[in-house]
């Protein structure tokens, strides 16, 4: 199963199709109509947030889909617990996406717990990772797919503007299974120089199905 998700990702994009609390586009319609935009735009699948999103996503597109459960604002809650992967994917999720830090998860549990779970439910595991030795580690304890998704929003990890494309080298040259870029993404050129890095596919999300941020971008560079 991981050979053939491989294959389907290799070269191509993903679309987060997500909205933060109180966001306007934050309804399950309107993000799966985000999902069935993105389908149709040539995505290979799609990254989105909640059991109940993840639910009617599957019902409604015909893409992989990898699930992620954000609960609260800080610390690791990025899928913090083997009860929230589970959730996932008893909601339909062909991947579960979670935080793979080294930070302590709130249930006691290891990273390593967490895939353990998913793969015996039957599902594959994304490990969001802001370094390089997160992401060995997360594929020495079975993750099927690493991704750069914390890299700058992590203490430890660099802050920059610009998306981690040394991290996206260095996951490339150190680890087998394949590496996700994802973070701070802001232009199919950057999202290009991402797969020539090393990366097998690309992960998009508020450059394309973020209105409000977008906004506010304009916004504040025509306030300057």
């Amino acid at each position: 199963m991981t050979t053939s998700l491989a294959d389907v990702l290799a070269g191509r994009l993903i679309v987060s199709c997500q909205a933060p609390p109180g966001d306007a586009m934050r309804h399950t319609d309107t993000l799966v109509r985000m999902t069935r935009a993105a389908r149709d735009g040539g995505a290979a699948a799609v990254r989105v947030n909640e059991p109940e999103v993840v639910a009617a996503t599957v019902a409604a597109v015909d893409l992989p889909v990898i699930g992620l459960w954000k609960d609260g604002d800080s610390g690791v809650y990025i899928t913090p617990s083997v009860r929230h992967a589970l959730a996932l994917v008893d909601a339909g999720a062909a991947v579960v996406a979670a935080d793979a830090t080294a930070r302590p998860r709130p249930d006691g549990s290891t990273f390593a717990d967490l895939v353990a779970a998913v793969h015996r439910a039957g599902a594959l595991v994304m490990a969001d990772v802001s370094k390089l030795s997160e992401g060995v580690a997360a594929a020495q304890q079975g993750a099927d797919l690493v991704s750069t998704t914390l890299s700058g929003y992590v203490p430890g990890s660099p802050r920059q503007t610009a998306p981690d494309l040394r991290l996206v080298a260095e996951l490339a040259a150190a680890i087998s299974v394949p590496v996700v870029a994802e973070g701070r993404i802001a232009t199919p050129a950057q999202a290009a120089e991402a797969l020539a890095a090393g990366a097998t596919s690309v992960v998009v999300g508020t450059a394309i199905t973020a209105p409000t941020a977008l906004t506010r971008l304009f916004v504040g560079e025509l306030g300057e």
